[in-house]
């Protein structure tokens, strides 16, 4: 019998010993699927959270960056990493930067006038959680922002503080539902009324965050209208080459610190925050989330190998009789033990591809929560196949020897 029949074969008999031992087969099935599917919907789930992150915190692109008062704060679990606050960005520091950043680059200066504001036409209003930024002429472009209407404000509007409003997608359907072009409309924020000169193309939510739920009004009116002490301005950089990203941060610091005032030999008193510092920070703390998937998906293989071993063993018992006829028809030892190890094989990969399959959705339930690309963890689906092989051989490798180590004489009368 040629190797690809003799392959044939053996499969056959495996699916149909399966078949004559259900109950005990889905049962191990189960035990392997389950922990290759906390191998593979774990890290399927956090591949989707390195996408989103990747995808929404560096949507300003690789070659922007920020000039802050305080470093990067972040807490998750026991790891926590402190912002070092300095003085607040005046209006007058940050105008100054703008003034006399000469490198071949894009700077914008903004500030957050309010996160409760509610925006009324006629008989509609949002709720009172509507985000108020005033913004310059240059805000669109080093923020990511595009518009799917109307236009942006001009350098004149933003210094003389119009009365003008762009607004973010979800605020137009809230007010503007019935009304294809909202643009030119006069809506109400607090006690003011502003022209609608632009809507937002809709960008969804970072990090709990929607822009899609932010107006952008004039840099000055928000000065004016929502006053209030320490107000602190956030300076943005978009650099046009991104291979003179580290040109262009040397230079904005030496040219911030001037502004700043720092003494010579004295740290800077503020931070620049590339546009993927937060992402890669974040990322790197989901590796202590791997080790741990990787951990409870081993301890539950290790338990599956025991499972599919003890069935392997109370099959060789089982069906001793059947090994005693084979051998005396003249089957050698190699050809039991390979039958054996098959099945252990099968049984194997039918809960490797279960598990798999199970983990990819599970995993993709958090793609659909953070509203990112399906994720398909191509390396965890291939090592989980070779994971439950070796589980095979593992589990396997006693019982097919001692199958093909039975006495075909003594098998011939056992029962």
């Amino acid at each position: 019998m040629t190797n690809t029949k003799l392959v044939k074969e053996n499969i056959r008999i495996s699916l149909n010993s399966i078949r004559s031992h259900l109950v005990r087969t889905i049962l191990t099935v189960m035990i392997i699927a389950f922990g290759i599917m906390a191998l593979v919907g774990i890290f399927t789930a956090i591949d989707a959270v390195n996408y989103f992150l990747k995808e929404n915190f560096t949507m300003m692109g690789a070659n922007t960056f920020n000039l802050s008062n305080r470093s990067l704060r972040v807490h998750i679990g026991n790891h926590r990493s402190n912002a070092k606050p300095y003085s607040v960005i005046t209006y007058a520091q940050a105008q100054q930067f703008k003034d006399d950043y000469h490198f071949p680059a894009v700077a914008s200066v903004s500030i957050t006038g309010t996160g409760t504001a509610t925006l009324k036409y006629q008989s509609k209003k949002t709720d009172p959680n509507i985000r108020v930024i005033g913004i310059d002429e240059n805000y669109l472009a080093t923020a990511g922002l595009d518009l799917s209407q109307g236009r942006n404000f001009q350098a004149r509007e933003v210094k003389e503080g119009d009365h003008l409003v762009i607004l973010g997608s979800d605020i137009v359907k809230k007010l503007f539902p019935d009304t294809p072009d909202p643009v030119g409309k006069i809506v109400s924020i607090g006690a003011g009324r502003y022209k609608v000169v632009g809507i937002l193309k809709s960008k969804g939510s970072s990090a709990g965050f929607s822009g899609d739920m932010s107006c952008l009004l004039p840099l000055n009116n928000v000065r004016q209208y929502f006053s209030r002490a320490n107000m602190n301005y956030n300076i943005s950089v978009m650099v046009s080459n991104p291979s003179q990203m580290d040109a262009a941060i040397g230079e904005a610091t030496g040219i911030f610190r001037l502004v700043r005032r720092d003494r010579l030999g004295e740290s800077d008193s503020f931070t620049i925050i590339k546009s993927d510092n937060v992402a890669n920070m974040l990322i790197s703390l989901t590796g202590k989330i791997r080790w741990g998937a990787t951990a409870i998906g081993l301890i539950t293989l290790l338990g599956a190998a025991i499972g599919l071993m003890n069935i392997m063993l109370v099959s060789v018992t089982e069906r001793t009789r059947e090994i005693g006829i084979r051998k005396a028809l003249g089957a050698r030892k190699n050809t039991i033990r390979n039958q054996f190890l098959f099945e252990a094989i099968v049984i194997a990969q039918i809960g490797g591809v279960v598990g798999i399959f199970i983990g990819v959705i599970i995993g993709n339930v958090v793609s659909m929560i953070t509203k990112s690309a399906f994720v398909v963890p191509w390396g965890w689906v291939f090592g989980g196949v070779l994971l439950t092989f070796v589980v095979a051989l593992v589990s396997g490798i006693l019982p097919a020897n001692k199958a093909a180590g039975l006495d075909p004489i003594e098998s011939l009368r056992y029962e």
